[in-house]
């Protein structure tokens, strides 16, 4: 026979009320003034690092570039199917 499985816990949760009771800690850290908030400066490096360390991995920024490449070329011919090529 199959074992039921517990439903406990916040990842067992519905979406709307994981987002509520998260809401609700979110809210408080910034009543009580606990909560990170980033300047422009340190924003800008966590972007800067993270940019470096996904970039160093090359083979992710070949297909990356190949997705990309796809995505403007099938654009570029449905847009050009209708063109009369002035």
């Amino acid at each position: 026979m199959a074992e039921k499985k517990n439903r406990r816990g916040f990842a067992s949760m519905d979406k709307d009320k994981q987002r509520e009771i998260a809401s609700k800690g979110g809210r408080a850290a910034h009543e009580k003034g606990t909560a990170h908030e980033f300047t422009s400066d340190e924003a800008r490096s966590a972007g800067r690092k993270g940019g470096e360390a996904v970039s160093r991995d090359r083979e992710h920024m070949a297909e990356i570039g190949r997705k990309g490449g796809q995505a403007s070329h099938g654009r570029r011919t449905q847009d050009d199917a209708g063109d009369d090529r002035r």
